[in-house]
């Protein structure tokens, strides 16, 4: 691995209900220091110890509060149904979350589902009365390989395991002698955060960095043979389906582009942070009240990472369980938005240029007319 960017120190959890301002100040942080292997353009964090995260029920990530990510999360899982066949199967979703993308499976196809997850949390998402699902609050494990299943499905998992090989390992293991199954796995695309310098991105929970490149190199090594990579979501999500191989191909070296993208990061991103200090400086010399939508794990990076303070006056947030709740590090209060109505901003900075049109319908109705900017 060749070191090639820095940041931190940084919460070691951006997402975690924080209920005090203190609390959220005091929050252990660790160190960002991204490297790069030269053979597959894997990037991980070499400073990473898992021993610093945490994943309970206190770990709050949903997304499902956005009408634009319903639609895009009900789409893929009619799109998975029809592609490959899925239907009237039995499917294990590793680190489900609070099940939501399992249901829809499982509703749409007809199928039957367990998933795991030690942060799930019972109730949050509604069981139609005919769907089949099951969800257990442990981490999946090689004790689990034998259950039988025809999808394997892992979203938004796998960026936060260090040993990669490993982890993957286990669900190819699970896989080997039934030809006929599947994996899927959807993970942030790499290659975008990299092209466009997105700093916000890169966060202590995230060990590991994939571009499509690396992705398919991994799955191969590990004897699976991969069927399609694409991305999703306007780039932002890199998505792979295999299949166990009889053969499998050799995983394939990556080539000069995996490395002038990170190339690009290296040269680019003093460039992109100075340019977002100047900007906040600038709002700050003119007294305007700025704020940040979207109390996630790119809010928090985004602050730490640029070292602010009074210069953000409050974040929102459409998830009402985030609600009276702190960022890490800053401590920043999320408050729901119709604290807008309130307190007015003259800039709202919108953590994902995805949601910008639905934000600003939202603020619209509010009859505000803030500078909205997304990062």
């Amino acid at each position: 691995m060749t070191h090639f960017y820095s940041a931190g120190p940084a919460p070691t959890n951006s997402v975690l209900l924080l209920t005090t301002e203190a609390e959220a100040k005091s929050f252990p942080t660790g160190d960002i220091d991204l490297g790069l292997c030269g053979r597959c353009g894997f990037v991980g964090n070499m400073s990473f110890d898992p021993a610093l995260t945490e994943y309970s029920e206190r770990y709050e990530s949903t997304q499902g509060f956005s009408p634009t990510f319903n639609r895009f999360h009900d789409q893929l899982a009619r799109d998975l149904i029809e592609k490959f066949n899925i239907r009237g199967k039995r499917i294990i979703e590793v680190g489900c979350g609070n099940g939501d993308f399992l249901i829809l499976l499982c509703a749409h196809g007809n199928n039957r589902g367990v998933g795991y997850d030690p942060a799930f949390i019972a109730g949050r998402e509604e069981i139609p009365e005919d769907v089949e699902v099951a969800f257990k609050t442990e981490f999946f494990t090689r004790d689990h390989v034998n259950e039988p299943a025809d999808l394997f499905c892992c979203k938004m998992t796998l960026e936060h395991i260090k040993n990669t090989a490993e982890f993957v390992e286990v669900i190819a293991e699970a896989v080997r002698d039934k030809p006929n199954s599947l994996v899927f796995f959807q993970i942030p695309n790499a290659g975008q955060m990299f092209e466009e310098l997105a700093f916000w991105e890169i966060y202590y929970e995230h060990a590991s960095y994939f571009t499509k490149q690396s992705l398919e190199h991994l799955f191969r090594a590990l004897g699976l043979d991969v069927v399609e990579t694409w991305t999703g979501y306007e780039n932002q999500y890199l998505m792979i389906a295999a299949r166990p191989a009889d053969d499998p191909a050799p995983p394939e070296p990556a080539d000069a582009s995996a490395f002038a993208l990170v190339d690009r990061f290296k040269c680019g991103v003093a460039s992109r942070l100075k340019e977002w200090r100047q900007r906040l400086d600038t709002w700050c010399d003119q007294d305007k009240t700025v704020i940040l939508w979207g109390g996630s794990s790119r809010t928090v990076s985004f602050i730490s990472t640029l070292g602010l303070g009074p210069e953000i006056a409050y974040v929102v947030d459409i998830n009402p369980h985030k609600s009276g709740t702190y960022i890490a590090g800053s401590g920043h209060l999320i408050d729901t938005p119709d604290i807008l109505e309130r307190r007015p901003p003259d800039v709202v900075i919108v953590m994902n240029p995805i949601y910008c049109d639905e934000i600003g319908s939202d603020i619209a109705k509010m009859g505000l007319s803030p500078e909205i900017v997304a990062v």
